[in-house]
């Protein structure tokens, strides 16, 4: 009886931390989706009601600025990419410890 108690106990915790993991991996998961978007939102399509010379001009400044902001962009891509790598493996390790608790509980009866 004592060791089903503190088994339910342990998977009670590793229930709260797998939340915890999971909430901060959705955090992770939002921010790098954010960064995703702003870079699909660069892409634009050419202005048809322009004259074909100006709209060459502002389409070339405008690829110049996109490229920079890409660039920024990019490299906070990269960090948030690596932050959501390693919540997800921590996440994947809480669930796996509170499966096993699980199992084993259901197994002492």
């Amino acid at each position: 009886m004592k060791h089903q108690k503190e088994i339910a106990r342990l998977e009670g915790l590793a229930q709260m931390i797998l939340d915890v993991r999971l909430a901060e991996l959705q955090r992770a998961a939002s921010l790098r989706q954010e960064s995703l978007d702003r870079l699909q939102a660069l892409e634009c399509a050419p202005a048809d009601d322009l004259d074909p010379l100006l709209a060459a001009r502002a389409s070339l400044r405008y690829q110049a600025w996109a490229d920079r902001r890409r660039a920024e962009i990019n490299l906070v891509l990269a960090r948030q990419t690596a932050d959501w790598a390693t919540k997800k493996a921590s996440a994947g390790t809480a669930f796996a410890r509170s499966e096993a608790l699980r199992l084993l509980k259901a197994r002492l009866g």
